[in-house]
């Protein structure tokens, strides 16, 4: 690493610091269905009339069971909607191309992939989707879906923060007529996931969204509904360049840790990523809304310094990993084969390194530490954008957004799903720790008791039986192997990466996969189901379970949940699980892969 690079990284950190607590403030603001903000006079009346459309009172609080049905509902209206559209694309506006309508297995794939936040893409974005398709199959599920993870995150703050609503409800058994019924039933309350997903989508990132877009088109990003242009190269071939209105889809995309690219070739391509500048800001906006939820629970919880100590063990292991896959990179050597005569076998082997280390499927204009750090952002978060192949990075180096992927992207994080995902890893954290002094484990004045550390557990094992289950399925099936652009334990990196990036809802992908076919379109479908959906119900029930609990003060033997100790203590428990996952498949692939290029000289 140069000392530009050394400049860059900390220009990326003192800029992500700076916007935390700012943003912190105002999603209490956001998340607060009272709350005031600067942009109500122009969105209030949008507010209560989207709500009067709905038929909801966003007053009405809902305890864990009611915000899951009524997530789980939106969703599945949402994955129909979509699949409806991109199937009957051919016969829509806004198609200048003609494109015709997805296969059924694409399709499926596709909407499940934009409504779980995942936006793993099977198809070339320019030649197979229509811009109709992109403005509102897509970037609907671009708000919502983020959107929606922010309001989990949300009410499993609330319920940790002991913030409920006690209200009484006639019990089913109690409907006789009586005007003073004895049996009633108390129920904890969440929130209101109707006003959590207007809320946040009309407050939150509609308003930011509008700004970027602004900044990205004086970048050079086109908007337009133009036809695609053919022009004549200068070898006198005939070239097609793709256009259309990609300043107002890519600020959602990085925003909202969404991922998909109008293009095929993502933010590696220059009308989606024109700049250093663009770049620099399209990186930022993926960590912002992640980085300030975490001083949202300081505040929450009325413990800010315990805010900072999650943010604190985010960005350790997210340095260590970006330095990680940096020096990997930029230290790659390039051989040569020279032969003693030009009709012989190559018999010596000459080593040489290179400036800018290894530049394969990488751009000149971001070079090899803005490649790697793009790559360590968008999979520290549930992004899944790329501003170059992680197919070509080194063993080592493609082996960090692999395993940030495998922890579940608590490494700041999605919108929402980083945070909740930290707070079920600080649950064990603070479980081991009762282990270690013999007592009952508290967390913020709560006991942690068998049934939260089971639903913790829970959303993590599903995670890893997805990754771990589909990657063997694709391994001994000739669906699986056929797919395949390299043989031998890159090659199970390529498939281990699929189904990690799919159960982990980030999209990313190693290129060389051809992932287009039914069996994998379906089976990278139902992963994505999985990772969102499997791992939400049990951080609601755990949410719901933390509701319902009494806070007790602090006692002389209650283990403090900041400080240096706490924040080595979650750092290692996130580490250790981690590799207990997945150390024996990570083995087989990219660290298999390292020391086998060391045997033959490479290292």
């Amino acid at each position: 690493m140069h000392a530009t690079d050394w400049l860059q990284f900390a220009l990326f950190l003192g800029a992500l610091t700076l916007i935390t607590k700012p943003l912190g403030l105002y999603l209490l603001q956001v998340l607060d269905p009272a709350g005031r903000t600067w942009l109500d006079p122009v969105l209030k009346p949008l507010e209560k009339l989207t709500y009067k459309l709905l038929g909801v009172d966003p007053r009405r609080e809902q305890d864990w069971k009611q915000y899951t049905c009524a997530m789980l509902a939106f969703s599945l209206a949402g994955v129909v909607f979509t699949y409806a559209i991109l199937r009957l694309q051919g016969v829509l506006p806004f198609n200048p191309q003609g494109l015709p309508g997805l296969s059924h297995h694409l399709a499926f794939n596709t909407a499940v992939s934009f409504m779980t936040n995942t936006n793993w893409q099977s198809y070339g974005g320019e030649s197979t989707v229509s811009y109709f398709s992109q403005m509102v199959g897509l970037t609907f599920h671009n708000f919502t879906s983020a959107a929606a993870g922010i309001g989990i995150a949300a009410a499993l703050v609330r319920g940790i923060s002991n913030r409920k609503t006690n209200f009484q409800v006639r019990s089913p058994n109690a409907h006789d007529g009586s005007p003073n019924p004895t049996n009633l039933e108390v129920r904890f309350t969440l929130g209101n996931f109707w006003a959590d997903l207007v809320r946040c989508t009309y407050y939150l990132l509609l308003p930011i969204c509008v700004v970027f877009a602004i900044f990205l088109v004086s970048q050079g990003m086109i908007q337009n509904f133009d036809p695609y242009t053919k022009v004549k190269t200068l070898e006198g071939a005939e070239q097609v360049i793709a256009q259309g209105p990609m300043a107002s889809q890519i600020p959602i995309k990085m925003l909202g840790t969404n991922g998909g690219g109008f293009m095929n070739a993502n933010a590696a391509h220059p009308f989606e990523n024109p700049t250093p500048l663009s770049n620099f800001f399209q990186m930022l906006a993926i960590l912002a809304i992640g980085s300030g939820l975490t001083y949202y629970l300081g505040r929450m919880v009325k413990n800010q310094a315990h805010g900072w100590a999650v943010w604190a063990a985010m960005m350790v292991l997210f340095v260590g990993a970006a330095v990680t896959c940096a020096h990997f990179e930029a230290g790659e050597r390039v051989f040569q084969l020279v032969p003693e005569t030009a009709t012989t076998e190559p018999t010596s082997l000459e080593t040489r390194f290179t400036l800018d280390g290894n530049m394969e499927g990488k751009e000149t204009r971001f070079g090899t530490f803005g490649s790697s750090l793009f790559a360590t952002v968008t999979t520290a978060a549930s992004c899944g954008a790329v501003n170059a192949m992680h197919d070509s990075f080194t063993p080592i180096g493609g082996l960090v957004p692999l395993f940030l992927m495998q922890l579940g992207e608590v490494v700041i994080g999605g919108v929402g799903a980083g945070l909740y995902g930290m707070l079920v890893f600080v649950v064990l954290a603070v479980f081991i720790a009762g282990l270690m002094v013999g007592r009952t484990p508290e967390y913020l004045g709560k006991k942690i008791q068998a049934k939260e550390v089971k639903l913790a557990m829970l959303s993590l094992l599903v995670l890893t039986a997805s990754i771990l289950g589909f990657t063997a399925w694709a391994c001994v099936s000739d669906w699986g192997v056929v797919g395949l652009n390299n043989a031998g334990p890159h090659g199970l990196s390529e498939m281990l990466y699929a189904y990690s990036s799919t159960t982990g809802n980030n999209g990313s992908a190693f290129a060389g996969l051809t992932a287009n076919t039914p069996w994998y379109n379906t089976t990278l479908g139902f992963a994505m189901l999985i990772g969102r959906f499997l791992m939400i119900v049990p951080v609601m029930a755990l949410a719901g379970s933390f509701a319902a609990k009494q806070a007790a003060p602090a006692g002389p033997g209650t283990f403090p949940v900041h400080g240096a100790t706490f924040t080595i203590l979650l750092i290692g428990t996130v580490l250790l699980i981690g590799a207990l996952n997945f150390l024996p498949a990570l083995a087989l692939g990219p660290i298999v892969e390292h020391f086998l290029m060391g045997k033959g000289g490479l290292f």
